[in-house]
């Protein structure tokens, strides 16, 4: 499983160096499409292989499933590292992501995240100031 957090530059035409310690996680090709909370997600194509079961068993007569695929779906797009081990982000995804000259590339379980510096402060401070209801945490620290 990817884990850190890794500040970044983005060049003017939209590529960020992949960390190291990401390279073997996603050599074989990743799926970028938008994420929660204004970032973007990051999987590699077998993790993404999972995500589309799930995406396809939503119901199709529900307006919110309806609304979540399309907007998942949608945004997503084919990657893979260059020679120089960086990912190209197409516009609309850096423009959603709010993603200029920095970059925050961090992991999570079975994706990589990418965000807006400001953006992912606000969202580590969000936990901090209000963190997770403790029944949901009940076998997480033991």
């Amino acid at each position: 499983m990817p884990f850190g957090e890794y500040p970044y530059a983005m060049d003017d035409k939209g590529r960020v160096v992949m960390p190291p310690a990401f390279r073997e996680f996603v050599e074989d090709g990743m799926i970028l499409t938008r994420g929660m909370e204004g970032c973007l997600y990051v999987f590699p194509l077998p993790g993404w292989k999972r995500v589309e079961e799930q995406l396809e068993h939503l119901p199709l007569t529900d307006s919110h499933s309806r609304a979540f695929v399309r907007f998942f779906y949608s945004g997503a797009s084919k990657a893979r590292l260059d020679a120089q081990s960086r990912l190209m982000v197409p516009h609309p995804l850096r423009t959603f992501a709010g993603l200029e000259s920095e970059v925050v590339v961090a992991g999570a379980p079975g994706r990589l995240e990418l965000w807006n510096p400001q953006r992912w402060e606000a969202a580590i401070q969000a936990v901090q100031d209000n963190p997770p209801h403790p029944e949901l945490l009940i076998n997480f620290v033991a």
